[in-house]
Formats: C-alpha cells, structure tokens, sequence
C-alpha cells in the first residue's frame, strides 16, 4: 500500500495520541492514505473508528501529532472531502425535499443562499446516486436505503477528493447494502473512499484494505484477512467475532 513517493498520500497521520475525558481513544497512530484508496474503517465499540473520522475531518484536534490531507491542516482541506455522519445521529422525519437535504452540502459558512451553480451541482450529485426522480420528494418519505443514497448525494455535491463515511449501510437490509457498495465502488474511480464499517465480512468483498482502529492503527490488504490477524489486532480481547463478522468488545463506549 505504500509507495515511496510522498505526493501519492492524500491523508497523513503521525504520531496521533487523542484522549476523551482522560481515557486513551487512539495512541501512536500513524497513517498513510494514497489517493484512489477505497478502505474500511473497524474495530470494537470505543476503539476509536469515530473518532479517528473527525480527526481527519478537523472537527476535533489531536493532543499530540499531526495531521495533513492534501499537505494542509484538516481544517483548511475540509472542503475537499465529503462527509456522511452516522445516520443515527441525524433526525430522519424533519420537513425536507430531497434537493433540500442535498443542498445542505453546499453550505458554506453561515450563506444560505444558493446559486444556480450550487442547484446543478446538488441534481448531479442526485442523479449519480439513482435518485433523480425522487429530487422534489420529502425526505422522511424515502425507505432507509434511499435515504443513505440521498445522504451521501449530499457528501458528494461540493465534487470532493476524498469521501468519509461513518456506517453508511447501518439499518439497510442486505440487498441494499450490496446496492449501495455497488455505488461507492463506481465513485472510487475517481475518489478516494473511507468508511467505518461493523461488517468487516461483507465490505472486504470490495475495499482494497481493511484499516483496524483499537487505540492503535494496523493496515492490512483485504487479501490477508483472516481470524488470526483479527485476533491479534484485537490483542487477544476480541469477545466474538459471529457468522455475521459483527464484533465487540468490553469497556469502550466512545469511538
């Protein structure tokens, strides 16, 4: 995965230590993102996926390392890179079209006025996600899978680089997962892909590498996945890992 030439990494990581309310969520992290990577982020329950995530995103600071996406800070480069949160954060039933939802991703600061520009954008955004003919529908209309696309529509209309997603399949049945991995396969041509993921079984049929977060960072191809390698990056304190690849852990409630 690493090559020797620094301007092939769009995300950089050294040396990230990042405490919450004194317990230690990630120590020595150190990562390396080349562009067109298309990677799942997992680990156990408070291991640290999350919060990585807002970490590349400048939404929360480091207590010691740094950290550089296009070789700026995350703050500067946040416009680059396009965000879906987890959708259990996010209230589903408020009063918006689908163009409204999509629109919200080409806020810039406190401007609430949209050009004719920021409207093309957010129906290209739209159509590339299959949902064209549902741009004027309410949102707390659509099924959850429909939903989810509509989301990361509106993660992709300010056209970023780099893609970021906290559990986009969380409470979407199989065939629409398999639909929308389908999708973000098709986008990584010309992106690069992050994604937080609890089904490290399902998403290692199309991510190329699998980045596993339990305080520390271990990179691994998809290709040498198996359950003695999960073993040890879980440091032997893996509780179950089920026919469904979900897994946890103990004593971690943030991450």
């Amino acid at each position: 995965m690493q090559k020797q030439n620094g301007n092939d990494y769009k995300i950089k990581l050294n040396n990230i230590f990042f405490a919450y309310r004194n317990r230690n969520v990630l120590e020595n992290v150190n990562l390396l993102i080349e562009k067109g990577e298309f990677a799942s982020i997992v680990g156990p329950n408070g291991g640290g996926k999350t919060t990585l995530i807002k970490l590349i995103l400048g939404l929360i600071k480091p207590d010691k390392g740094s950290i550089q996406v296009f070789g700026k800070s995350p703050k500067k480069a946040r416009q680059q890179i396009g965000y879906m949160p987890q959708y259990a954060h996010l209230d589903m039933d408020f009063p918006a079209s689908v163009m409204d939802v999509v629109l919200m991703g080409r806020l810039k600061n406190s401007n609430l006025w949209f050009s004719k520009k920021d409207r093309l954008e957010a129906l290209n955004a739209i159509d590339e996600l299959g949902m064209i003919t549902y741009a004027k529908t309410g949102f707390n209309k659509l099924s959850g899978g429909q939903k989810q696309r509509v989301l990361i529509a509106r993660a992709l209309c300010n056209s970023p680089d780099i893609l970021l997603l906290d559990e986009p399949t969380a409470n979407v049945d199989h065939q629409t997962e398999e639909n929308l991995f389908s999708t973000l396969k098709n986008l990584n041509s010309k992106m690069t892909i992050l994604l937080v993921s609890h089904d490290l079984g399902f998403v290692s049929k199309y991510v190329k590498s699998v980045i596993c977060v339990n305080r520390q960072v271990v990179i691994h191809p998809t290709t040498l996945m198996n359950g003695a390698i999960i073993k040890d990056i879980y440091n032997g304190d893996l509780k179950m890992v089920r026919h469904d690849h979900r897994c946890s852990k103990e004593g971690h409630n943030h991450g």
